[in-house]
């Protein structure tokens, strides 16, 4: 997870708040991303069904989006 994100997640409270990560890599792949946002929002609720793209795959998968977001089962 870039810096940026750590450093948002750490300056925010996201106590009650739902977090459905996503993400798009160049190969090295989601690595601990998933773990290191519970760590830093401990009171949210983080989604760990990712969606994640390769940057060699992405314009393939981006048709895959929408089923994924309707299969996190998440009301509006």
């Amino acid at each position: 997870m870039p810096q940026a994100m750590f450093t948002f997640l750490e300056e925010y409270d996201f106590s009650g708040k739902t977090i459905v990560p996503f993400a798009t890599h160049g190969g090295y792949g989601i690595g601990s991303s998933v773990k290191d946002i519970k760590k830093l929002c401990p009171n949210a609720k983080v989604i760990e069904n990712i969606f994640e793209a390769d940057r060699e795959d992405i314009g393939k998968q981006i048709k895959d989006i929408g089923g994924w977001i309707k299969g996190l089962g998440i009301s509006k």
